[in-house]
């Protein structure tokens, strides 16, 4: 029996902002955005769009997929919680009109949340191979106006579901892994914008990345020999070039390609935390028939923990429909001043509300009442 991603879906804002319009709007170089960090676009959310109206989006299609009464957990990892207590999957959970035989919880580490969902995930169903188990990764990445980390925004999610026997990937039983303590990024409890140390998080990136990719090998995993592609996390995407020099460096031998496909959605989503490793999968998958290649991918969350996970695409998975074309194509586009409106307007506030109805997405947030904030279908 194997465990592994039986369907993959992507879903992102209704707006995106053109890296070169905010490059006129900075006064700095539109290379320096698209060449420096390897960014063309970011999308950014309507006022009735957070982070459970992105994973309802993306996991709708997979429910719809399979017998819900299977569905035994949902996993939603994000660091853009929208509560201290509830889990964001419990408002999802109602709107997917799941069974109340479910496992909900939400998942913090960074951006290594979701694959941490998926090894999780995938425990379980190798315990209990009649469950399904679904895995929602979903952030919004949010920086202070005119820092140097804006330009590395962006939101997305992507739903996974995990099962035995999977359609799309097959995942090796071996990871590896790499945790230390580190500050190059975090959100206190008091900010709704991140705090980063660029050069810091840089070098942590790359020195998890090498820990990770020892540990894989001292613990048998598969060889890069068997691994046609390379996905990294992608908080610019230059980054991910980075990361496969380096890699490249500590290979004795040839390694398999850094792909291109996984490269363009965060390219154009901008950073979307914990949803960024994911993305690029569903990039590969949705790019062309990848049946029976290896895959290789490298999950980091800054502060930090790092994992090397691989495994092999199914012989006769074909090209997937992930939704990432229509994703990246049916964002509205926005001009600076909009944008720097929205940012500005953005609020955690409990204080009662009702939103404006904006996105043209399957749900949205209604608004605050009593405290609590309402979602609904469209």
């Amino acid at each position: 029996m194997s465990v592994g991603i039986d369907d993959i879906q992507i879903a992102t804002g209704h707006h995106v902002l053109d890296m070169s319009l905010l490059a006129e709007a900075r006064g700095i170089e539109p290379a320096k955005l698209s060449i420096g960090l390897g960014q063309l676009a970011m999308s950014v959310l309507a006022p009735d769009e957070d982070i459970v109206t992105m994973a309802a989006a993306a996991a709708a299609p997979i429910v719809e997929r399979v017998d819900a009464s299977r569905i035994r957990s949902v996993l939603v990892a994000t660091e853009s919680g929208v509560d201290q207590s509830k889990a964001a999957g419990v408002f999802v959970h109602r709107l997917l009109d799941l069974p109340s035989t479910t496992r909900v919880v939400e998942l913090k580490q960074a951006c290594y949340g979701g694959i941490a969902g998926v090894q999780l995930a995938a425990d379980q169903v190798a315990r209990r191979p009649d469950d399904l188990a679904l895995v929602i990764a979903t952030d919004v990445a949010r920086y202070d106006l005119a820092s140097a980390g804006e330009p590395t925004q962006g939101a997305g999610a992507v739903a996974m579901l995990v099962s035995a026997n999977p359609r799309l990937v097959e995942l090796d039983a071996v990871s590896g892994l790499h945790t230390f303590d580190v500050d190059d990024f975090w959100r206190p409890n008091d900010r709704t914008t991140a705090l980063v140390d660029g050069h810091l998080s840089t070098s942590a990136y790359l020195d998890s990345l090498e820990g990770a990719w020892r540990d894989l090998v001292a613990r048998g995993g598969r060889s890069l020999a068997d691994v046609a592609h390379l996905l990294y996390h992608q908080p610019f995407t230059k980054m991910a070039r980075k990361a496969h020099a380096r890699l490249a460096s500590l290979v004795d031998g040839e390694i398999g390609a850094l792909d291109e496909a996984s490269l363009d959605v965060g390219a154009q989503l901008g950073n979307a935390y914990s949803a960024s490793l994911p993305g690029a999968l569903a990039g590969l998958l949705e790019s062309g028939d990848r049946s029976g290649d290896g895959v290789g991918m490298f999950s980091y969350g800054s502060g930090s923990v790092g994992e090397w996970m691989t495994g092999v695409v199914r012989a006769d998975a074909g090209v997937h429909d992930a939704g990432v074309r229509r994703a990246i194509d049916g964002r509205v586009p926005l001009d600076v001043a909009t944008y720097e409106q929205l940012h500005a307007e953005h609020s955690a506030s409990s204080e009662d509300r009702t939103l404006p109805r904006v996105t043209t997405g399957p749900f949205r947030m209604a608004g605050v009442e009593g405290g609590a904030r309402r979602y609904e279908r469209v």
